[in-house]
């Protein structure tokens, strides 16, 4: 097991810099360096943030453009040899960076493999038996993990790893929380596999948080219990033969991502997003505290406590729970009943219906949580928003909020559809967004957007909420899964679905990365300074 160091911790806790100073460790400590990193940024508000790139223009070349200076190592791609007789999956989303000993040259990458789609007839002739389709799709989804490493000013996949390992829909894995074993979900204690895995997020043990998302149509095509589907899957990347974890407290929905940080008094605090139209935002507040020295044990953290729901007219957090919300007993009879139909509870209790809400990430400068609202074409919001969230008292604990449109998408801002979010220690934005591959390069609302793209948006200063595109994908591809190494010298990206609007599979739309078939990468990005 790789032990996280104080630079990590302190940078998982929500906090800038500042936080890096001195020896002291505790949540109190931390608390003070946030107020000072907010303090400084308090105080130069009016300068101009300093852009680390020339932005480019929008393009459609089938490829991933970047700025002068940057380029990309393409480090695995779908189909390819990872170690330990395994493949790389399909549809690669979100990637998480675990250094090996401390290195931003060396360590494990996290990946999901979200789902299959169109990607059909890449995988197999049309003509195969239905259960060997099932079988090569049930392999190609949930996730990987991979040993990279920098040689020669390069990323590359290191093949003999010993970590090497494939998660599949067809892994089994425990079930944890009030949901565990109960009625609502069959009276199980595991269940068969992982997949639809969208985005998630990191633990402050080094573990992964996965998230099942869009698990609906493969469920039922598979015959699965819907049930077992829909949660937020924690692995270790660095026990191959550990087992991993479906939290059921933290709720069953459409999960994009899993943001955690701390509470002022050292509760775990996980933020969710259900990307669905009209679907909603959500927390989980642990009823135990945080403890560094228990490492993996704070896994046990995520078993038990209060899971929210936003509701903006009022600025409150909901509590779906029995005893907090008794209006909840009116429908369902056990806390996992709730959990597992969150969304309907969250109705129930009358919960802010937004739109498309997915990824969330928390500032490393002051706490708020940024929350990425697609779009809602049913309402006429074609190019959607970036929400900020600030909690009561700066505690992400808090049970009241307030909230800011902090970024809105259209031609006039150069940004559509945001998706995937991610923060650079200085509390910058890194913005990847998610325009339908049906309406790219179309005429209409999108035809000025060319191929999605990813975007630097300051949080602060005189040039705050300014979106400058700082890469574009290949052909009808989503970049997602943005993650930086410690030191900020690479970005890894997973480059999902090109070429998805195919139909031929002897004349692609796209032919990234290797000139034949479009296969879905995650590629390491060099060029920052750190």
């Amino acid at each position: 097991m790789e032990k996280i160091n104080r630079r990590q911790f302190m940078t998982y806790l929500g906090v800038g810099t500042a936080a890096l100073v001195g020896s002291a460790t505790g949540v109190n400590h931390v608390v003070k360096a946030a107020d000072k990193t907010k303090a400084a940024a308090e105080a130069g508000k009016n300068k101009m943030v300093s852009v680390p790139f020339s932005p480019i223009e929008p393009s459609d070349k089938d490829d991933l453009v970047l700025p002068a200076g940057f380029s990309y190592d393409v480090i695995a791609s779908w189909g390819d040899e990872i170690g330990n007789g395994e493949k790389f999956g399909y549809n690669c989303d979100l990637t998480v960076y675990f250094p090996i000993n401390d290195s931003s040259e060396h360590g494990l990458l996290w990946v999901n493999h979200e789902y299959i789609g169109d990607g059909k007839i890449f995988l197999y002739p049309e003509n195969t038996p239905e259960a060997e389709k099932h079988r090569i799709e049930q392999y190609n989804l949930g996730g990987s993990i991979i040993e990279i490493q920098k040689a020669d000013g390069k990323w590359q996949l290191v093949k003999e790893s010993k970590y090497a390992r494939r998660i599949t829909a067809n892994t089994m894995i425990d079930l944890t929380g009030p949901a565990k074993g109960d009625g609502a979900v069959g009276g199980v204690n595991e269940v068969e596999g992982t997949f639809a895995n969208c985005s998630g997020g990191r633990t402050l043990w080094n573990t992964v948080l996965s998230c099942e998302e869009n698990f609906q149509e493969d469920a039922k095509r598979w015959g699965r219990n819907q049930t077992h589907y829909g949660w937020v899957v924690e692995v270790d990347p660095f026990n191959p033969q550990s087992k991993p974890k479906k939290h059921t407290a933290l709720g069953r929905f459409s999960h994009e991502n899993a943001a955690m940080t701390l509470s002022k008094d050292g509760r775990l605090v996980v933020y969710m997003g259900d990307d669905a139209n009209n679907e909603h935002f959500y927390k989980f507040v642990s009823e135990g505290k945080y403890s560094e020295s228990a490492g993996h044990g704070n896994s046990k953290l995520l078993e038990k406590g209060t899971l929210y729901v936003a509701d903006l007219a009022k600025g409150k957090w909901l509590p779906l729970d029995l005893e907090k919300s008794p209006e909840l007993k009116e429908k369902y009879s056990t806390q996992g009943e709730v959990l597992v139909n969150a969304r309907d509870a969250a109705k129930l209790l009358g919960a802010t219906p937004l739109d498309r809400p997915e990824d969330v990430e928390v500032s490393p400068v002051d706490g708020s949580a940024y929350l990425a609202l697609t779009n809602n074409t049913d309402h006429g919001n074609y190019y959607g928003q970036i929400f900020r969230f600030m909690e009561e008292e700066d505690d992400a604990a808090a049970e009241s909020f307030d909230f800011e449109v902090f970024a809105v998408g259209g031609p006039q801002s150069g940004f559509a559809c945001p998706d995937n979010l991610h923060f650079d220690r200085d509390g910058n934005l890194w913005v990847f967004c998610d325009i339908s591959s049906s309406k790219l390069n179309q005429e209409g609302a999108y035809e000025s957007f060319k191929n999605n793209g990813g975007f630097f948006i300051p949080t602060s200063g005189r040039n705050k909420g300014v979106a400058y595109q700082f890469a574009s994908g290949p052909v009808q591809s989503e970049m997602t899964g943005p993650w930086f190494t410690p030191d900020e010298k690479t970005l890894f990206v997973a480059v999902q679905h090109p070429g998805e609007e195919s139909t031929d599979p002897d004349n692609p739309t796209s032919r990234w990365p290797r000139g034949d078939i479009p296969r879905a990468s995650v590629v390491a990005v060099r060029g920052f300074k750190g």
